[in-house]
C-alpha cells in the first residue's frame, strides 16, 4: 500500500488559532469516502479477487469477518490516522489543514487493486499558511504521518507477540496490520516528489536518516515475521 499524495501549500486559506484542532462537514465527508474506498481496495486484495494474484475462488463472495476487520483497521490506521496526524500537527502549529479527496486517486486505487498492485492515493491533507520557505514547520508536519504509522505498527506487533504467548490465532492478523503500517510509513519517508520524506530531508537530513532507518528496519522485521510465520496462521482463519 502506498501513496504519492502528501499535502500542498494553499496560501489563500486563513490561519487557524494556534493549538485548536477543527474539522468541517466537507472534510468528514471526504475522508469518509476515501476510507471506504481504501477499505474496499484492501478487501479485494485480501480476498484474492485481483486479476494478477487472484486465488481463482469465489473472491469477494467469500469474504470472511476476519478479512473485513483487517481491511477496515488497516485503512483506518495506515491511511486515515496518517493523514490526521499531518492535520493535527499543522493545526497545533497554527495553520489551516484539512483532508481533500482526489477523484483520480480514487480511480487509480480501485483500478490497481483489481489488478493486484494497490497504489493508494485517494486524497491528501491540504495545509494553508505555511510559507514554502518554512522548512522546519513543513518537516515537523510531514514527519507526523510516518511516525504515527510506526506507532500503530509497534502496537500491532506487540499484539502479535501477546497473541503468540497466549496461543491465540490472531498472530497473523496482528502481524499483517503491523506490516501494512510499517510499509506505509517507510514508503512515505522516501525523499522524492511530494512524499513526506522530501520535506523532512529538506528540514533536517539527520532526522530524516534516523526516521527512515527506524521505520524501514521495523518494516523489514514485520515483513519477515508475517511472511515466515504469520501467513499460515492468518490464512487458516479465512
Amino acid at each position: 500500500m502506498s501513496s504519492t499524495f502528501s499535502y500542498t501549500w494553499t496560501p489563500s486559506t486563513p490561519l487557524a488559532r494556534q493549538g485548536r484542532v477543527t474539522t468541517s462537514r466537507t472534510e468528514l465527508m471526504q475522508i469518509g469516502i476515501a476510507y471506504a474506498v481504501l477499505s474496499f481496495c484492501l478487501l479485494i486484495l485480501l480476498s484474492g479477487s485481483s486479476v494478477l494474484f487472484g486465488t481463482g475462488g469465489s473472491g469477494l463472495l467469500s469474504v470472511t469477518p476476519v478479512i473485513v476487520v483487517v481491511a477496515a483497521v488497516a485503512a483506518l490506521t495506515g491511511f486515515v490516522a496518517h493523514e490526521m496526524a499531518h492535520k493535527i500537527v499543522a493545526q497545533r502549529l497554527g495553520f489551516w489543514a484539512e483532508f481533500r479527496l482526489s477523484p483520480m486517486g480514487l480511480f487509480i486505487a480501485l483500478f490497481t487493486a483489481f489488478l493486484g498492485l494497490l497504489f493508494a492515493a485517494p486524497g491528501a491533507t491540504m495545509v494553508g499558511g505555511i510559507s514554502s520557505a518554512d522548512r522546519r514547520n513543513w518537516g515537523r508536519t510531514s514527519l507526523a504521518g510516518p511516525l504515527t504509522n510506526f506507532g500503530f505498527g509497534a502496537v500491532f506487533y506487540l499484539g502479535a507477540l501477546g497473541s503468540y504467548w497466549f496461543g491465540s490465532s490472531l498472530v497473523g492478523a496482528f502481524l499483517l496490520l503491523a506490516y501494512i503500517n510499517a510499509w506505509f510509513g517507510t514508503f512515505n519517508l522516501f525523499p522524492i516528489g511530494p512524499l513526506d520524506g522530501a520535506k523532512v530531508f529538506r528540514w533536517n537530513a539527520a532526522i530524516w536518516i534516523g526516521s527512515l532507518l527506524l521505520v524501514g528496519a521495523f518494516a523489514a522485521v514485520c515483513y519477515l515475521a508475517f511472511f515466515v510465520y504469520g501467513t499460515p496462521t492468518f490464512f487458516q482463519q479465512l
